[in-house]
């Protein structure tokens, strides 16, 4: 009669060798999946503002994607939502640039519009504060997380 288990006479060292490829194979997977970007690091200092493109591209610093290609596209007390990096850039005043996540702390949904200072959710009217994405207004309890990045000499914004 045939043995069911198909490795139980192979030896105990090419068991573990099998074992062990597998899990090399499963770990760097991981490891590649949270790897790169740095997106959810968060942020303390101010950053620069996102490019409506998003397109990913490399600045020429440390490493970061390029969000908005000037300074300029971010407008002072507001700001520019990305939608498809999920995040926000805004201009608290003249020359300071901060970038928050754009999924609002409640209930997940994409925040919609930068307008009065504050940042504005649809789905269940919360707002955050464009200076550092403290909530004004709920149902949110946390603030926007915030997004480390970098402004070039020529006003290129991208996460640090």
């Amino acid at each position: 009669m045939s043995d069911p288990n198909p490795m139980s006479g192979a030896a105990p060292s090419a068991r573990r060798a099998v074992l062990a490829a597998g899990a090399a194979v499963l770990a760097g997977g991981t490891l590649a999946a949270c790897g790169g970007g740095g997106a959810e690091a968060p942020a303390r200092e101010p950053g620069g503002a996102p490019s409506p493109e998003g397109s990913g591209a490399a600045s020429g610093q440390a490493g970061g994607k390029t969000l908005v290609k000037s300074s300029s596209e971010v407008p002072v007390g507001g700001g520019v939502i990305l939608k498809d990096q999920k995040l926000v850039v805004t201009q608290p005043t003249a020359g300071s640039f901060r970038c928050f996540s754009a999924v609002c702390t409640h209930q997940g949904c994409l925040v919609n519009k930068v307008a009065n200072g504050t940042i504005d959710c649809p789905c269940h009217g919360s707002t955050f504060q464009v200076s550092d994405g403290a909530v004004v207004k709920g149902p949110a309890t946390r603030p926007l997380p915030e997004h480390q990045i970098a402004v070039a000499p020529d006003g290129v914004i991208s996460l640090a």
